[in-house]
């Protein structure tokens, strides 16, 4: 009997986990950066879509964790440990980051380059090791991944889709 597949969809600012056979996916990767943890072992994966660097820029009391890297992946991690995933199993994959805007050369307008160092500071802080990642550039990406297979397929605009 064959296992019938579904594609978790994640938005902005955004997280969910999922099982194998089942995927995960987010668009819409433009400066934001889709981190992607997971646990060979066990089949399971966590996306984040992260649109800024640090929570210190959320504005108000109420903090949606998802959307910042520090507190987005601290949080996914948290998720896929009441899973029964091990931290120190974990691996990260990540792709976005993209520079969307030529004019300028203040850190306002290097949103995609601060998400990217951001991501990687805090999955080096929480010792998780990135494994892959496809970053940068100028053009927009779609993810998904595939826990059955560990892998990431990236469809970006005007370039095509690889895996990593």
């Amino acid at each position: 009997m064959e296992m019938v597949k579904t594609v978790v969809r994640v938005g902005i600012a955004d997280m969910n986990i999922v099982q194998e056979p089942n995927t995960i996916r987010t668009s819409g990767l433009g400066s934001c950066v889709g981190v992607v943890l997971y646990d060979e072992r066990r089949k399971i994966a966590g996306l984040v879509h992260v649109m800024l660097p640090d929570s210190a820029l959320a504005k108000g009391d109420l903090v949606n964790v998802a959307k910042f890297a520090d507190t987005g992946i601290y949080s996914l991690m948290e998720r896929l440990k009441t899973e029964g995933s091990r931290p120190m199993s974990l691996k990260a994959k990540i792709a976005g980051g993209s520079q969307m805007f030529q004019f300028g050369s203040n850190d306002t307008v290097r949103i995609g380059p601060r998400n990217v160092e951001a991501v990687k500071k805090e999955l080096s802080r929480l010792s998780i090791p990135l494994v892959a990642e496809d970053t940068g550039g100028s053009s927009g990406r779609t993810i998904e991944f595939d826990p059955a297979e560990s892998v990431l397929h990236i469809r970006t605009v005007n370039a095509g889709t690889k895996v990593i």
